[in-house]
């Protein structure tokens, strides 16, 4: 069985921590740990605030945000658009038709 402390070590020592050996951390942490554990957890904290140790996950969410970025964006500007439209169309709507004493409109 892989103990905390034993991936925290790797992280320390290649300044990488893998998205799966996250997950393993998270595990652990939920399950069963000690005061080692917990010490070890803290430590791998700290060099991540640090920039001791980058992280995968982080990484993937980075890459992942700015493409959710321009996503978003489109999508924004496509419920504006609708929105300029539909308050065109109530408009058009709500106006009087035509009668004889109105001219038709471009006149």
């Amino acid at each position: 069985m892989i103990l905390m402390q034993e991936i925290v070590q790797e992280a320390l020592k290649t300044g990488y921590l893998s998205a799966a050996a996250e997950d393993r951390m998270r595990s652990l942490i939920q399950n069963n740990y000690d005061s080692e554990d917990l010490d070890a957890w803290i430590i791998l904290q700290r060099a991540v605030s640090a920039g001791e140790v980058k992280q995968e996950s982080r990484r993937k969410k980075a890459a992942f945000s700015s493409q959710n970025k321009d996503t978003s964006s489109n999508i924004k500007l496509a419920y504006q658009i609708a929105a300029e439209i539909a308050y065109a169309a109530a408009i058009a709507l709500s106006m009087s038709k035509n009668t004889k004493d109105q001219p038709p409109l471009g006149a």
